[in-house]
């Protein structure tokens, strides 16, 4: 890739209950690594599935919980996780929750971002907060390492949730302002390919077709709609435990809580009008008109 290209450059390091960015420093990058970068809730399995069927040639045996890990989670520890991930011989593919300027951004690899709206990501972290166990609790908050409070049970009431998520920027689990901001500044970088998840939604096959040309994978037309049917919401809830990390041990329900509905707009029915046009004006001040306009719908400006 060109050397004129203005790569990201690493600023600062983020660790809480869940981050250990630092592992980013000791990871060695390959010249066909994919890293999948998203807000938590925005579509990651999903991503991930997609990837991996691709590069599988849509094996339903594919266990993307196991093949693809989330690098950045301090659990377990990079000493633990780098040799798992340097001893992997297929084509890697990880996951990032991080900030741009938190990771180690590398011209050899190839990234995809994917972005959701706020209020839909929230609505579906809830559930996954809701109804993660003792033992997602125990693993974050008690493993060696964790920087800063714990992280503790949701409020019952999710319009609670809702106010100290806005309040507090992405409350109790990372700022989520600052992760889309970051990435969109970079999407025009020649490795970076943004997806949107109503994309997702409204025309997979062609989103998994555009997904596949970035990363230079050749498709087998005579395995494409198997591939295709591994990635959509039925199949991944009927075979969550391939998805789920440990086999959706973390959450009451097991691996079907995982991976939930995969709907947008479950909160039109809570929020207000007045909630609804100060989460809008929220992400006009942060992210700028054209930003704001993608994340609310996946369209990008011509």
């Amino acid at each position: 890739m060109s050397s004129q290209v203005s790569w990201p450059v690493k600023s600062r390091e983020l660790h809480n209950h869940h981050f250990d960015s630092t592992i980013w420093n000791d990871f060695q990058f390959r010249d066909d690594d994919v890293i999948v970068a998203t807000y938590g809730k925005s579509g990651t399995t999903w991503t991930q599935q997609i990837v991996t069927q691709l590069l599988f040639g849509g094996d339903p045996d594919v266990a993307v919980a196991e093949i693809s890990p989330w690098l950045d989670l301090r659990v377990p520890p990079k000493a633990v996780k780098l040799p798992e991930v340097e001893a992997q011989t297929h084509r890697r593919v990880l996951k990032t929750h991080l900030p741009v300027d938190a990771l180690v951004y590398s011209s050899r690899a190839k990234y995809i971002y994917i972005g959701r709206d706020g209020r839909d990501v929230i609505w579906s972290m809830y559930n996954h907060h809701a109804n993660a166990n003792q033992d997602w609790y125990n693993a974050l908050n008690d493993s060696p390492g964790r920087v800063g409070p714990p992280i503790v049970p949701p409020p019952a009431n999710i319009r609670q949730y809702w106010r100290d998520w806005m309040d507090q920027d992405g409350h109790p689990f990372w700022p989520y302002w600052e992760s889309v901001r970051s990435w969109w500044q970079f999407r025009a970088l020649p490795n970076l390919l943004m997806v949107h998840f109503n994309d997702l939604k409204r025309d997979l096959p062609g989103q998994m077709r555009r997904i596949a040309g970035f990363l230079d994978v050749s498709i087998d037309e005579s395995r494409w709609n198997d591939t295709v049917e591994h990635c959509t919401f039925d199949w991944m809830k009927k075979n969550a435990a391939k998805s789920a990390p440990l086999g959706g041990v973390f959450w009451d329900g097991g691996a079907e809580v995982f991976i939930n509905k995969g709907t947008n707009g479950r909160w039109t029915d809570t929020l207000t009008a007045a909630e609804v046009a100060e989460y809008e004006a929220r992400a006009q001040r942060e992210l700028g008109p054209a930003c704001a306009h993608w994340l609310a719908t996946g369209e990008r400006e011509s």
